[in-house]
């Protein structure tokens, strides 16, 4: 008793002593939210890659490769249109090309872009990308790409085997497109800005609105649980933004079970929560396992013969030491994991068990199944 009671009294101790702040998970506002309208702009092109060593698109089976290097070389002042039939070329393909035009992507800057085959070509490596147009959803062309294709891949082939690590038939360039047009976007001259919380919930928006609030003035309004409304109409944007971003809240959790039944993956939050239930889980198996063995006539035996003799072992696993576990109300993430755990309950048997919990109304959370 006396060493409980220590035990219990040095647990306390520690508990007291502790700082508050190192148990709560505060975040920064900039790691939960996103200023609306800074975002990124997907952009797609067409183009042709050349200098392939002969794993590139078959002309014949591949028209608009055909018809892509027809044009090109016309551009170029070479005239192959009488002579269709004479390309047969194995060192060029077709690709698609996209990139992501970062917000405030200034005119002259690079990114990077990543090419994949659009034909047959078997592998990208040691080709290069010619001049290509980039365009976004508007139809007008932002960036233009180049360069040397990287793939990261290795293809080898033989008579009989053949061996490919990564792939090959999409490669990247770093800094491969020059930005030609910028996308605009006065952040500085905005009287009014947004944030949009990645996780939508209310509970955290209104900490968000409560922390800037106290820290830069009454500019802060939730208007939903994924907006809350900046108003920055007597302050400087720029600043009262930087300001802003590195501020710390504690973000509020939803209670959700998250079960991938393809890998058996369980994931739960930490304010999922049990009401009073019994838990049992077994299965009956029976097992039959049969061992014939050979039985022989002595030595100089008269009319023995030799016989196969059948043995058949069965055997009953009711499983009659598995208990019946009693889940009290309230009871936490930690206390259904170790009750679980006391069962002998694996991941499979887990998801099982927590559909059933869900379907009996004491699972205190949402349970989404993939």
């Amino acid at each position: 008793m006396r060493l409980i009671a220590a035990l219990l009294l040095s647990l306390t101790l520690t508990m007291t002593l502790w700082p508050p702040s190192a148990a709560r998970a505060d975040v920064r506002i900039k790691d939960i939210a996103n200023v609306e309208g800074i975002r990124e702009n997907q952009l797609i092109g067409y183009g042709l890659v050349v200098g392939l060593n002969g794993t590139g698109d078959k002309l014949n089976n591949n028209v608009f490769t055909r018809e892509s290097l027809i044009g090109m070389l016309e551009r170029l002042g070479v005239n192959t249109r009488d002579q269709v039939t004479a390309l047969s070329t194995k060192n060029i393909a077709a690709v698609m090309v996209t990139a992501s035009l970062p917000a405030f992507a200034r005119s002259g800057s690079r990114i990077d872009i990543t090419v994949s085959a659009l034909g047959d070509a078997s592998n990208l490596t040691g080709g290069t990308l010619l001049v290509t147009p980039l365009l976004a959803a508007d139809g007008e062309v932002y960036a233009v790409g180049q360069g040397t294709l990287s793939t990261g891949a290795i293809a080898a082939s033989g008579a009989a085997a053949s061996v490919t690590r990564g792939v090959p038939t999409s490669a990247r360039i770093a800094n491969g497109a020059t930005v030609e047009k910028e996308v605009p976007f006065n952040l500085d001259k905005n009287n009014g800005l947004w944030l949009g919380l990645r996780n939508p919930d209310l509970t955290t928006a209104e900490r968000i609105a409560a922390v800037i609030n106290k820290t830069v003035g009454k500019v802060a309004r939730v208007t939903d649980p994924r907006t809350v409304q900046l108003d920055f109409a007597t302050r400087d944007a720029i600043e009262t933004l930087g300001v802003i971003e590195n501020l710390r809240v504690e973000p509020d959790n939803a209670a959700i079970v998250v079960i991938d039944e393809a890998s058996g993956t369980i994931v739960m939050g930490a304010n999922v929560r049990i009401s009073t239930v019994a838990i049992a889980q077994g299965n009956l198996t029976i097992r039959v396992t049969e061992t014939p063995e050979v039985s022989q006539p002595n030595a100089f035996s008269a009319g023995g013969t030799t016989a196969v003799v059948p043995r058949t072992s069965i055997s009953i696993d009711d499983q009659h030491d598995k208990k019946l576990g009693i889940l009290t109300s309230g009871v936490t993430l930690r206390d259904l994991v170790a009750s679980l755990n006391a069962l002998g309950v694996g991941p499979r048997d887990l998801i099982s068990i927590l559909q059933s919990i869900k379907a009996a109304g004491a699972l205190q959370a949402d349970l989404e199944v993939r």
